[in-house]
């Protein structure tokens, strides 16, 4: 099922072309993820998705309906975006900041209901930073500190979600810790997740659909064993990877890979051996 395209979507800022002529499907209730280098055009896709930023042509529908024509409220009820930075929070409590994922449903004088008050905890809750309502949130952890970001999010109670790198500036840990919650809420909740991820073992780890870009148009959508293909790596990334399985997941993974420098020819470059039990066709 569908209920997020675009229709040959294309963005600019001036008269420079990030976006061009792209026509994606978002599978619901999923996990997609947007791979891409630097400059290609990921965070433009997304905040055109959500209306944040303008098009200059196509289309972007959602339940049947371009999102154009959306009155703002009602589209905040139907779309979040977290982007990559998320602003200051300087002085609020994580309590105060998760209620501003309220403000779509606020009315007269923008008080908060007893719906906003149940909601607000139960985003607390289920992002396990309830604990930290009454604390500020510059004293949080990276880690806590974007769990509060996402129960801001999940505050708006909206299906989709998209998020722009939510794992930035978090260590290992902490950047297993917002992939699995998000994965979570997918699962439990059934939120269809949209977020750029820059390490590709975590976009085959966590995502059912990939969409990988350069230059502002798509090379390759699909599953994880569709995408991450080592012709698809070296189109998108200008790199010659060795590709593997996940003992955990049985999804490919990126083993090792070299440069392929430009101006070189384009022969396979000579890799350590991968061992056998993690090699897999390409």
């Amino acid at each position: 099922m569908v209920r997020l395209l675009t229709n040959h979507l294309s963005v600019s800022y001036g008269e420079r072309f990030i976006i061009k002529d792209i026509s994606i499907e978002i599978p619901d209730q999923k996990i997609t993820t947007i791979i891409g280098p630097n400059g290609c055009g990921k965070s433009t896709l997304l905040k055109a998705m959500t209306r944040i930023i303008p098009h200059q042509s196509g289309s972007i529908i959602l339940d049947g309906k371009s999102i154009a024509k959306e009155n703002t409220k009602a589209l905040a009820k139907k779309l979040a975006i977290l982007p990559q930075f998320s602003g200051e929070a300087s002085g609020l409590t994580a309590g105060e900041l998760v209620s501003y994922g309220r403000y779509p449903y606020q009315k007269g004088l923008g008080r908060l209901t007893k719906r906003d008050l149940e909601v607000i905890d139960w985003a607390l809750e289920v992002t396990e930073t309830a604990a930290y309502k009454y604390v500020p949130v510059d004293s949080l952890s990276g880690g806590q500190r974007q769990r509060v970001w996402i129960a801001m999010t999940l505050a708006q109670e909206t299906e989709i979600i998209f998020l722009d790198e939510p794992t930035t500036y978090l260590d290992m840990a902490h950047q297993l810790e917002v992939l699995e919650l998000l994965q979570k809420l997918n699962i439990e909740q059934k939120r269809t997740v949209v977020m750029v991820l820059h390490d590709l073992n975590h976009a085959t780890r966590f995502a059912d659909h990939i969409i990988a870009l350069k230059d502002g148009r798509i090379v390759k959508a699909g599953t994880a064993e569709e995408v991450i293909q080592r012709d698809v790596l070296r189109e998108v990334f200008q790199i010659d990877a060795q590709i593997g399985r996940d003992p955990n997941t049985n999804k490919p993974i990126c083993i090792t890979y070299n440069l392929i420098k430009k101006g070189a020819d384009q022969q396979e470059k000579t890799a350590q051996p991968v061992p056998a039990l993690a090699r897999t066709s390409s």
